[in-house]
């Protein structure tokens, strides 16, 4: 029980070190590696080589892909291709479905941006839409949020899942596919939020809401769609081709889609079909557009390497034994990484953070939960991310960005932003429980 209780205070050590006093939580997992490889009784020749190795392990696996999604995100973002999904998801779904048009537009754009960015993105459109609909901003800021949150812990190639998967050894593609199934009544579930708040909250006019259009020029809607929906299709398809019937049969049709499904090539793609949203009129270059994608991918890949790190020092100390033993006969499975995930989600605020590390603790036991089969690792995946929302409060950076482009006080973010969170994470693991109870 020392090492589990070690893990704990290193734990609570870590959460402590990210909000008190905001030590960067790539240093925060190469510490708590150090310590816990000590603590689990190997050598220093043990803790560093493993520490390398699982760095170097886990970024062979995503490095790659992190860095071609995040190019992809930028120019969506600098191109106004983000704009324009929006424009397109308001015609289809109609100005007086407004919300659910924001939910929607969120749900697409996080795919490939971080949420933070795609709301800030998003925000104009959303003031011009309150303006002319009379719809309160807050409500459209909920609905809004909800979309973007859930397919950033949900759906690869965002790093979160993607990282949970590889350390995990779960399929992208299943992660993909059942990700959708959880997603969209997650993401519902957000916009029903916002459909009772625009109910309670009183219309309040906005200043200064000019149309986007007037300030940007943006690219095709078909342009901006392609770099999203070709990569997943792709790694859907190979997932497909894959299945023990081998459906697209063990021929050169196979092998193609083999091919251009894994997630690196599929990813390539995507970058090479985002090419296409930048304006030849703009002075800025495709090297500044992808320099400026890989600079936001590198923080995120040494977070993901350091948790990988952590991950792969957890399995040697043989903590998962441990775990198992202790744990293994409340019999409460999916449950188990959903708790871990939600506790350091809200203890220090970053997603990102909360899936990797969850990730990291529950490699080495996830036999003694029955989950190591193939869709028993797809589910943690999901578990994980269903907890990493749960909740979005004062230490989440993405809590502000919705309170300040919003207009709300603090009292009424929590009151609003705070509780959709907290909806979406219980529907979330309330419907992996089901999933769970039918396919595990």
């Amino acid at each position: 029980m020392t090492i589990l209780i070690v893990l704990i205070v290193v734990i609570a050590l870590m959460i402590i070190a990210a909000s008190k006093y905001k030590f960067h939580p790539f240093l925060s997992l190469l510490m708590a590696s150090i310590v816990m490889g000590f603590v689990g009784g190997m050598s220093e020749t043990e803790v560093i080589s493993t520490l390398m190795n699982g760095f170097g392990k886990t970024l062979g696996n995503i490095g790659i892909i992190i860095a071609f999604g995040t190019i992809i995100g930028a120019y969506l973002e600098k191109s106004g291709g983000a704009y324009a999904l929006a424009n397109w998801t308001l015609k289809v779904i109609g100005k007086k479905r407004s919300l659910l048009a924001m939910n929607i537009t969120g749900f697409i754009v996080s795919i490939p941006v971080y949420c933070d960015a795609g709301f800030i993105i998003l925000s104009p459109l959303k003031k011009a839409i309150s303006k002319t609909s009379k719809i309160p901003l807050a409500a459209l800021g909920v609905a809004l949020a909800a979309g973007l949150y859930t397919t950033h812990v949900f759906i690869p190639p965002t790093p979160g899942p993607l990282a949970a998967a590889a350390a995990l050894n779960a399929d992208v593609g299943s992660v993909i596919l059942f990700g959708l199934i959880v997603a969209i009544p997650v993401a519902l579930s957000g916009y029903f939020w916002a459909s009772y708040l625009k109910k309670k909250i009183p219309f309040e006019a906005i200043e200064e809401a000019t149309e986007f259009k007037e300030k940007i020029e943006i690219p095709k809607t078909s342009n901006s769609f392609l770099p999203i929906l070709t990569p997943i299709i792709l790694i859907a398809l190979k997932s497909i081709a894959n299945y023990p019937s081998f459906p697209l049969g063990e021929g050169m049709i196979y092998s193609v889609f083999n091919f251009i499904g894994s997630p690196i090539i599929a990813l390539l793609i995507g970058v090479f079909l985002s090419f296409n949203l930048k304006s030849t009129k703009k002075e800025v270059s495709h090297f500044n557009w992808v320099t400026s994608g890989l600079k936001e991918a590198g923080i995120i890949i040494l977070i993901t390497g350091a948790g990988g790190a952590f991950g792969a020092v957890l399995q040697n100390t043989g903590i998962g034994d441990v775990i198992g033993a202790q744990f293994s006969g409340l019999k409460i499975g999916l449950l188990l990484p959903f708790i871990i995930s939600a506790v350091l989600k809200s203890a220090q605020g970053s997603s990102t953070v909360a899936i990797i590390t969850t990730a990291a603790i529950m490699a080495p036991i996830m036999a003694s939960f029955s989950l190591d089969s193939q869709i028993g690792s797809t589910l943690t995946v999901l578990a994980i991310g269903a907890g990493a929302m749960t909740v979005s409060h004062l230490n989440d950076s993405f809590f502000w960005v919705v309170a300040q482009f919003t207009g709300l006080d603090t009292t009424s973010a929590l009151k609003y932003q705070t509780i959709s969170t907290l909806i979406q994470g219980c529907t979330g693991i309330i419907i992996l429980l089901i999933l769970g109870q039918i396919l595990l």
